[in-house]
């Protein structure tokens, strides 16, 4: 092997610890990535991508750090082992490359769908959690990115013809959460 060994680490949010992912695996570089897998813009993954070349190995803890789904997953393979990168996933002692067999397809396959079972099966936990907490009284969903004052600064605003795009970016809420707060807005003048 003569390329660089390389991580790849992603969680999902900022308070977990991304140490323990490749810990003892000696590697030249790392890329650390705090963001959910669903988002495919994940900067340290495509600073990544840009930053292999052919002979190098990305070391990964787990398929399920890599992608969100299989499709996704066997893409990612794709295009890594058609620059001559290897990848090793080291939860699931899975090596690819670009001579892979057809067996490590199928592998890919099988275990990529067992990863995105699992996360079905989290996020229908997850749901069941919610609502209980909900029946009783306990789930306070999120927090509201405006407050009652600031919410009414931008009813006045919008009243007042100011571009809600302009408006959005300096109350640092996307247009959709604008739209809903005039909405929300638009049922209390109504009731």
């Amino acid at each position: 092997m003569s390329g660089k060994i390389i991580g790849y680490v992603r969680v999902s949010s900022y308070d977990q610890n991304p140490e323990r992912q490749l810990e003892g695996v000696p590697l030249d570089k790392i890329f650390t990535d705090k963001a959910s897998g669903k988002d495919l813009k994940r900067p340290a993954f495509q600073e990544l991508l840009d930053y292999v070349r052919e002979g190098d190995t990305v070391m990964v803890h787990s398929l399920d750090r890599l992608a969100r789904n299989l499709d996704h997953l066997r893409h990612v393979i794709n295009v890594l082992t058609q620059k001559g990168v290897r990848i090793d996933f080291v939860q699931e002692k899975l090596v690819f490359t670009d001579e892979d067999s057809p067996l490590s397809h199928l592998l890919l396959s099988v275990m990529g769908a067992f990863a995105e079972f699992e996360r079905s099966l989290i996020r229908e936990r997850q749901l069941e959690g919610i609502a209980i907490a909900r029946q009783k009284g306990l789930y306070k969903g999120r927090r509201k990115a405006l407050n009652e004052a600031q919410a009414k600064e931008l009813r006045e605003r919008v009243l007042q013809g100011e571009k809600k795009s302009i408006l959005a970016q300096r109350f640092n809420i996307s247009r959709e959460t604008l739209y809903q707060y005039l909405k929300l807005s638009d049922r209390l003048v109504i009731a």
